[in-house]
């Protein structure tokens, strides 16, 4: 991924490793809001302006996917039994605390609808549109993909800040982190991927 750095109101760089869209946000022990604690997001966009990510390892609960598309009126309930299987087992996930009515499907670059997919690195498409959800219902959406319900935001300067007082840790993303359907571990396992063991964990900030 081409790193980005923003410059400071004097011309220079910001410190550090500059925008993380397309990257993991890997939350700290120290997190002390409830809604993100051990928490995986992915950050979808950050800039000036702000940021805004989807946790993929927090379930839904009681919601499966062919059941929202039942009430969504994409599909009629005696077609459920035929769906495909990736329908039948895509996995949906509380994607943050704000707007949690809307649906996002983050998805692979397999799939695209024109003005309505942005990319946003290695592979990784954000859709919010019904017809990703109709496509993937008939069989022909993409080859990885999780709904989520809700997202992650930050104000202008928030996320760094919140980094820089030991909030979170980030890392490079892979498929597996972002659409494995083993949502339990995948906290566990991106500390792994930064060589850290969860129990040894200090509360100091780091980077990967």
């Amino acid at each position: 991924m081409t790193e980005k750095r923003r410059k400071t109101e004097s011309g220079g760089e910001l410190s550090g490793e500059g925008y993380l869209d397309g990257r993991l946000l890997i939350a700290m022990p120290v997190m002390e809001d409830e809604r993100f604690a051990r928490s995986v997001i992915y950050l979808c966009a950050h800039s000036s302006e702000g940021a805004m990510g989807i946790v993929v390892n927090r379930d839904a609960g009681s919601i499966d996917f062919p059941e929202l598309l039942i009430q969504l009126n994409i599909i009629d309930k005696d077609r459920q039994i035929r769906l495909p299987d990736s329908a039948e087992n895509l996995k949906v996930l509380k994607g943050g605390p704000v707007e949690t009515g809307r649906g996002f499907v983050l998805h692979s670059s397999d799939f695209f609808i024109k003005d309505a997919t942005p990319p946003i690195d290695d592979g990784i498409c954000l859709t919010a549109p019904l017809d990703i959800l109709k496509a993937i219902a008939g069989g022909t959406g993409p080859k990885q993909a999780i709904l989520a319900l809700g997202y992650a935001g930050w104000a202008p300067g928030q996320l760094e800040n919140e980094i820089q007082h030991n909030g979170w840790l980030h890392c490079d993303a892979d498929p597996d982190l972002i659409f494995g359907r083993n949502v339990e571990d995948k906290y566990k396992r991106a500390l792994d991927k930064i060589g850290i063991d969860i129990a040894m964990l200090s509360n100091e900030a780091g980077h990967a």
